[in-house]
This record gives structure tokens, sequence and C-alpha cells, in this order.
């Protein structure tokens, strides 16, 4: 048994890949084996995360989920726990699996009860897992699962999740009114995409895997992949600085942007850049306001746009670019050695065919192009709703890629970075905190640095979007964090 961390990478497998691997142990393995090591599993973390508990509440749905958690209520009894289970089946009803935990749990002496008893100290969330369909997670419940979801929602005991929080997609972390909140979750099989992005962060808490000794999932094609939930001491990897260096090793990056009133935002992706290590940044305004100098970065340099060599730089366009930005976005798109496409820039192009066009054919040359949508520009490049694309982030995510042939990182909660032939990868770190003006102009400089410095853009936006989300990670007497604070944080 694993806790997820950033210490490697994991494979995410949806649930036709975990169902796919199910069958094949189930028939290679002697009958009921399979669940019975999965109640040993949810058993044995149950134990791990309260070890002094006197009472722990088992909320156990009709299918395989719920017996997972009948059979680990077996084992907390034979371990000296009070464990008391509400089961939503029926011996009719129930799968042989299902059937041979129930009798199991009775014989060892498992309390069975229609309600939670008072006051548990630990709630194990088995109503579903991967088993709740789409069209029933959006009946209303019965009223004897409204009651589990209620206890197990608002019972103040914290609760573990079998597999997935109940309610909660594990495709795309989609959830419902009532999607369980887990503080843990205990993923079997396989990690599920689900509980990485979307709101599958917030549902899932501290995310457990146990393979359930079967070690097949690089067997599998893996849906995705994620380092996990992030690990806070591990360092963005590192961008090797040979000694014999110079300010042209490291590549310059041209910041188009700012229109008037929006200054501040092609600056702070300009910072940025140069604090994420660009030899040079030159910055490019859109304001007409003659503004020659940063003093709070007199290292930027200022040049006007018809001067810059745009075919020896990697350019960063679109950050508080307004509708100015429509103007060079052409030529940038179709000259500029590598480009990072941000907020205005996208918006121009989602109404615009022939910059449309133009950014498909610079894909399709090879030229190093990244897209960064949050979910409404990303609706409004794939001519639907922000909520849509907030259904399926992954898909979303591969269909801009494959549509522009290029590297699409779609932000927000559990950012997906995405490239056409390769599997997305989900990013591990960031929060909450990054939800202020600013922080995606940041990420842009970033990028632009990484692209500069010649990493391939897939790599580039990995590393890059990394190393943002560990920066936004609260330190001890932390306060609200402000864009700036990001660059700062990274550059210690």
């Amino acid at each position: 048994m694993h806790a997820i961390h950033a210490d490697r990478s994991w494979p995410l497998h949806g649930v036709a890949q975990t169902r796919q691997l199910e069958h094949l142990a189930q028939a290679q393995l002697p009958p009921h084996v399979l669940m019975q090591r999965a109640g040993l599993a949810v058993a044995r973390l149950a134990l791990a995360l309260a070890p002094h508990a006197r009472t722990i509440w088992l909320a156990c749905g009709p299918g395989n989920n719920g017996g997972d958690g009948m059979l680990a209520a077996m084992h907390l009894r034979h371990w000296g726990k009070r464990a008391v289970v509400t089961w939503l089946g029926t011996i009719e009803s129930a799968s042989a699996d299902a059937a041979a935990a129930y009798h199991a749990a009775v014989q060892a002496g498992v309390e069975f009860s229609i309600t939670r008893p008072e006051q548990p100290d630990l709630c194990v969330d088995a109503l579903f897992g991967i088993g709740l369909s789409r069209a029933a997670a959006a009946r209303a419940p019965t009223p004897a699962l409204a009651h589990c979801l209620e206890h197990l929602q608002r019972g103040g005991a914290p609760v573990l999740a079998v597999d997935l929080p109940s309610g909660l997609n594990a495709n795309t972390g989609c959830a419902t009114e009532h999607t369980v909140h887990a503080h843990h979750t205990l993923s079997l099989l396989t990690l599920k995409p689900g509980l990485f992005t979307a709101s599958g962060r917030d549902a899932s808490g501290q995310v457990w895997f146990d393979d359930l000794g079967l070690h097949r999932d690089a067997d599998l094609a893996a849906q995705a992949h994620a380092n996990a939930d992030a690990c806070l001491n591990a360092p963005p990897p590192p961008r090797p600085r040979p000694h014999a260096s110079h300010k042209g090793s490291f590549g310059d990056v041209a910041v188009i942007g700012g229109a008037a009133g929006m200054t501040g935002a092609a600056l702070l992706a300009a910072r940025a850049a140069l604090h994420d290590g660009a030899g040079r940044v030159f910055v490019s305004l859109l304001d007409d306001s003659g503004m020659a100098v940063d003093p709070m970065q007199p290292e930027l340099m200022f040049r006007a746009l018809s001067t810059l060599p745009l075919a020896e730089l990697t350019v960063v366009c679109g950050c508080g670019g307004g509708d100015a930005v429509r103007t060079p976005l052409s030529r940038v798109i179709s000259t500029a050695m590598a480009v990072v496409i941000d907020a205005d820039a996208i918006n121009a192009i989602a109404i615009d065919t022939q910059l449309q066009s133009l950014l498909t054919a610079r894909g399709e040359r090879g030229r190093a192009t990244v897209l960064t949508p949050h979910p409404l520009e990303a609706a409004r490049l794939l001519g639907t709703s922000a909520a849509e694309v907030q259904q399926d982030r992954l898909a979303a995510a591969q269909a801009l890629a494959q549509r522009f042939a290029c590297v699409v990182v779609l932000k927000g909660s559990g950012t997906i970075i995405a490239a056409a032939g390769q599997v997305p990868t989900i990013n591990p770190t960031g929060n909450a905190n990054l939800a202020t003006a600013g922080t995606g102009d940041v990420l842009a400089g970033m990028l632009g640095a990484a692209l500069a410095a010649g990493l391939p853009a897939f790599d580039a936006a990995t590393q890059s979007v990394y190393a943002h989300g560990l920066a936004a990670t609260p330190g001890p007497g932390a306060h609200a964090l402000v864009a700036s604070d990001l660059y700062a944080a990274y550059s210690r």
C-alpha cells in the first residue's frame, strides 16, 4: 500500500481499464480472493489511520464495493474494534462475492444496523466506488442511501473512502451535490484520473493506493499520468547550468501584451521569465505608454514590437493584451521560434478562423507552441461551455491539442497537460492560493523561460506547471498569496 506523493510518475486508469484488470484477476484467482484482499487492505488502512478507534462505522452499498467494506469490518472485529455496518444490499440481489462477504461478517460478529452508531471514531464510505452509473448518480438518493450520505458528509468523524468517494466520477473528477468528501481514499487495483482533477482533489483527501498484489498496471495503456498528491519537499526538476555559461546560453524571451490598464500582466510574465532563468527578457507593451524601465526589475528590456526579431525569440503573447493583441498575433504565430499563447491571445484566436488556421499550420510544422487556457477560454476555442469543459477536462485538453497540433495546459484544479499522440499528465501541485489575479501571467512567463532554455514543449509545460504550483504551497506563517509572491518563491 502506498501513500501517493510526487516521488514518481503514477499511471492512471479509467473505469473500463479497471474493469478489464478486475475480470482478468478474477479469472485467474480462486473465488472471492480479490475481494478478500481488498477488504484486508481497507481494514489495515483504517487501523493505521485510527489506531485508537473504538467504533468504526462502515456504510456499505449493494455491490462489490460494499462487499469490500463488509470484509474490512470482519477484520476490524477480529482485531477488537466495534465494527458497525449499514448495508444497503440484500442477500437475494448480491453478487456471489458480496454475499460471501456478508456471511463472513455475520460469522465474525460484525454488528449490522440501519443507522449510524453514535459518535463513531472513523467512517468508511464503501457505498459505490466505481460501481455508480452516471444515471444513478443523477437520481435522488433513496432514504437509506440519503441517511448514509448525510452522516458521511456531516457526521464529524474522519471518512475513509473505498476506491473512490461515492458520487465522484472516476474518469473525469466530476462531482454531484451528493458526492462524499473524504479525508482519505484508498484506490484499489488502479489509480483513477478523477481522483486528481476537477472536484477530485477536494473530494478525495489523501489518496492511497493498493494494487492488491497484481502489479499489472504497467500492462494497461494509461489514460493519463500523475505524480499524485504534492510532495512539499520535492524541488522542481533542475535545469543544469554549465559553469562556462553566459546570458545567451539560456535563450531570449519576449513578452507581448499589456494593453491600456493591463500593463501589470505583461510585467508579471516578464519578471517570471527572468526569475525562471531566461538569459534576456524583452517587453513589448501594447499601451503606447512609452515605458522604458521597470523600476522593480530593471533587467527587463523594453522594445517596440517592430524591432523584435521574432524568429529568434520565444514569445509569450497575450498577457493583458486586450483587443490590441489581435494586431500582432498573426505575425507572432507565423514567425516566432517558440510561443506561449495566453489569455487575450487565446480569446482572439477563438473568434478568428484565420488565426486558428495559422495556429494549426504552425503546429503541423513542428514549431514549439503552448496554449494555456482556463476552462472558459478552452470552451471558446472548442465552441462549447466552461461547464462542458469541466465535465471532462482530459477530453477537452486532448481535443484542443489534437486540433491545433500543440501542447495544451488546461488550468484549474489538477491542471491537464496534453499533446497530440502523448499520454496527458495531471499536475499534482498547486492549491486555491492560485485563485488570484496574475498567477496565470506568472505561469506564462515561466513557460517562456523553459522553452527558451531549449526544453521540448511538453516537458517545458509539465515542469513549469509543477514548479508554479509548488511555489504556491503555503509555508509557516503564510499569508494570502499575490502573483508576484510566486516568482519570489521559486527563485529563492
